[in-house]
Parts: C-alpha cells; structure tokens; sequence
C-alpha cells in the first residue's frame, strides 16, 4: 500500500491552495516533514485546548442524551460553553445525584480554572 505501514505511516489525502504548496515545497525536509513539525507544535502548544474542548463536547453528548428535558438543561448548556464552572454547577445541583456526579467527573477537564464540585440541594 502507500505510505510506510511497517513504520505507521499512513498516506492520506491533503487538500490546500497553491500558496501553501508553494510555501511547504520551500521547506527543510519538503511538504511532509513541515507537516509534521506543525502537527507536533500545534499538539505542544495547544493540547490543554484541545484536551478541555473535547471534554466539554462529552459533557454535552452526556448532557443531551441523559439530562436534555431536565429543568435548566440549556442554562447549563450556556454556562458549560461560557466557562462558568460555578453557574454549571449551579444550573446542575438540582438534577438527579447519579447524574450530577458523573457530569461533574465528565467536566474535570472542561473548565479552565477550578474543577467542578457536585453540589446537593435541599
């Protein structure tokens, strides 16, 4: 096949502008090793990004599927994406506890700042 598959390389289709062609055929090392490099630094320098979107995406798809007619469904929804831990737990201290414990263990990765506390009312 193509690509290098003893190594783990993997061919695949990339589709760009001339400019970027232009500008990856300028490179040390040609198109495929300047690839590389900018998927490694990207990886370094914004992996703590990716890392908290992707959790916030599974605390959405959990919160959808389990908690989407639950009373304050979309104010939390609004506080997961604003990054407003505390109005996330706020909006979700009411809900069922199984489901607020998993939500916020789901979320300990979602919020920049603080993690999040399930919290009960009474």
């Amino acid at each position: 096949g193509v690509g290098r598959p003893r190594l783990g390389v993997v061919a695949r289709e990339v589709t760009l502008l001339p400019r970027h062609w232009e500008w990856l055929a300028q490179q040390r090392g040609g198109a495929s090793a300047a690839l590389r490099r900018l998927v490694e630094e990207a990886r370094r320098s914004q992996g703590d990004q990716d890392a908290q979107r992707l959790a916030k995406e599974r605390v959405y798809r959990f919160m959808s599927a389990i908690g989407g007619g639950l009373p304050g469904f979309e104010e939390a929804s609004r506080a997961l994406f604003a990054q407003d831990g505390a109005a996330f737990a706020h909006r979700t201290a009411h809900w069922p506890a199984d489901v607020r414990d998993h939500l916020a263990w789901l979320a300990r990765d979602a919020f920049a700042t603080a993690p999040i506390v399930a919290t009960r009312t009474a």
